[in-house]
């Protein structure tokens, strides 16, 4: 189904055409003052000097030409060129109910759709999860349900911390509070035990004790290490003792994904390739791309076009230990041998961006991707807290990411309590409670995703769980509104199915009919451009569009059947729009608020 904006700048092009202009000059954009009109052209101001004459007469010229559209039912020359531009009721008619009769409402299926991998999420294991993860996940997620949606095959990998130091200061500290598990036991050659030896609160307390003796002993450090490189190179009981650290900190991951309404395809981690790095390090060694830089191993990846300095990509460090790096090359060389990617995306903190540049570089250079293969990194920024600095706890500390959602859940349920005493009916915890928690997590994932995922932005409880405003509450709550008056409707005896939206009989419902029809658009820009924020700047316009309309619309008390039966249909239409959407930034409406 073609564009709103396409099938107008069509009729425009034809006129321009039709008055002896060239047709490209009819492209129609939407008006910059929605207070004189709906769209307009310019194409008169760009054609002025190619034709040698006055603006103003090349748009009158052309307004003439459409003066029986069936598209344009206003069209205005106004100096010193411009055409300004009403749509009939007719066309935007028959445009949405062809819209709500089409698959995805119209929107166009890629011909030959991409194979897409979104490394998001990047949690270390043995950590719990802290709002630093929050972005990652939500915007990961989120895009990753916008590419599948638009038709493109879509994985998502966790790609875990999972591998290098970290594991050898756990296994280290577990030795030293526990040095008679049979894990520790070189001779032992049985089976070892399906339970793991500690908890997840007490694996959650046994990293950050190991980090911070290993930093202040140089002993502690050194049998990390070497616990390290026992595990790397398959010593049975420690790779037994690593099982345990991973099932036991991916059970409770998930549990905490679930809660924001994350899921991963993939739950791989930096482990997967170790074994693959060797052959990758020698192939680079033999293509001649990598040499030795002060006893590490790196590749060159600056570019004649460089304005600023990239310093080689480091594959191995003096000592033979790979690094980030390396594990992030070797991931995309799995990647490519096992899924044929059309089409890497990367979500991490900004301030990796030079890294990503570099591994990028590194990975085109070396062929560990085909040459047509897209490398993206989206870089996001900050939460920070109302005083601008990233969000802590009351006490300085990082706040754990369920605690954060807790704090927003009980907000919610305050919410609704005092809205019930208000209004003066009992409220339900139990239904109370689980409306705080869809409401909630509209909160914190709209709260976020609005922002452009680059920029910075201040986590304000109070504004972001607040009914009014640009929030996800208030979206939900339009939702909740448009099903409130369906379901009356259908108390009523009537039926949803079979009804045509008629023509706008006043300027809130036409408005209303021609946010819905930028639809599709929307969506074809937050698909290419990977932006969740156009899908939230668009809900907000048309939350806002139904509320003007609803609160000048007696809807229910209608008297004229068609006229009402109408306006079902568009608030269906308006529902349904709302929900796919909403559906795609990760969330879902309630029934009752």
């Amino acid at each position: 189904m073609e564009k709103l904006l396409d099938l107008i700048s069509e009729e425009m092009k034809k006129a321009f055409e039709e008055a002896g202009y060239d047709r490209e000059l009819g492209r129609v954009t939407l008006s910059n003052r929605p207070d004189l009109c709906e769209f307009q052209c310019n194409g008169a101001m760009a054609g002025a000097k190619k034709y040698h004459k006055a603006p103003l007469m090349i748009a009158q010229e052309v307004a003439e030409k459409l003066t029986d559209s069936d598209v344009f039912g206003e069209v205005s020359a106004v100096a010193p060129g411009f055409l300004n531009l009403k749509i009939t009721e007719a066309f935007i008619k028959s445009y949405l109910n062809e819209m709500a009769k089409a698959e995805k409402f119209g929107l166009t299926i890629p011909v030959n759709p991409k194979k897409i991998i979104i490394d998001y999420g990047g949690p270390n294991v043995a950590k719990p999860l802290h709002v630093g993860h929050l972005r990652s996940g939500v915007i990961g997620e989120s895009i990753k349900r916008i590419c599948r949606y638009a038709g493109h095959e879509v994985i998502g990998d966790i790609h875990l911390g999972d591998w290098g130091l970290q594991m050898g200061l756990i296994i280290t500290e577990l030795q030293k509070r526990q040095p008679d598990l049979i894990y520790f036991d070189d001779s032992y050659e049985g089976e070892y035990p399906a339970e793991a030896p500690f908890t997840i609160s007490e694996l959650e307390e046994i990293y950050p004790t190991a980090s911070a003796k290993s930093k202040a002993d140089e002993a502690y450090k050194a049998d990390a290490m070497d616990a390290t490189y026992k595990l790397q190179s398959g010593v049975r009981g420690y790779r037994a003792l690593w099982q345990h650290i991973i099932d036991v900190s991916v059970a409770d991951l998930k549990k905490n994904y679930e809660n924001l309404n994350v899921t991963f395809d993939l739950w791989k981690g930096e482990s997967d390739v170790h074994d693959i790095i060797p052959g990758m390090v020698e192939e680079m060694k033999k293509g001649g791309y990598a040499y030795e830089s002060d006893g590490a191993l790196v590749v060159d990846v600056k570019e004649e076009t460089d304005t600023k300095e990239v310093p080689p990509c480091m594959i191995l460090k003096s000592d033979g230990a790979s690094l980030y790096n390396t594990t992030d090359l070797a991931t995309i060389m799995d990647r490519m041998e096992n899924y044929h990617p059309d089409k890497l995306i990367y979500l991490t903190d900004k301030r990796q961006e030079l890294y990503f540049e570099q591994v990028f570089r590194c990975a085109r250079k070396t062929g560990l991707v085909n040459k047509d293969t897209e490398l993206l990194h989206i870089g996001f920024g900050t939460m920070n807290g109302k005083d601008g600095k990233p969000f802590k706890t009351r006490d300085g500390g990082v706040m754990r990411l369920e605690n954060l959602i807790r704090e927003i859940n009980e907000e919610m349920i305050r919410k609704i309590r005092e809205n019930a005493e208000t209004k003066g009916y009992e409220v339900d915890e139990e239904a109370a409670s689980e409306t705080a928690r869809i409401v909630g997590l509209a909160a914190i994932k709209y709260g976020d995703l609005s922002n452009q995922a680059s920029k910075d932005y201040i986590f304000d409880m109070d504004r972001f769980t607040s009914f009014e405003g640009d929030t996800g509450p208030y979206i939900l709550y339009t939702i909740v509104r448009i099903k409130s008056i369906l379901n009356k409707y259908t108390e009523q005896g009537k039926e949803l199915t079979n009804l045509v939206i008629g023509e706008a009989v006043n300027d809130s419902e036409k408005n209303l009919m021609l946010e819905l029809a930028k639809y599709n658009a929307m969506m074809e820009a937050a698909c290419e451009e990977v932006a969740p924020h156009k899908i939230c700047a668009y809900i907000y316009d048309l939350a806002n569009a139904f509320n003007h309309f609803y609160h000048e619309t007696k809807i229910l008390t209608e008297e004229d059947v068609k006229k009402k039966e109408s306006w079902i249909a568009l608030l269906t239409l308006t529902r349904d729009v709302l929900e796919v959407c909403i559906d795609l930034l990760g969330f879902s409406a309630p029934d009752r608020m």
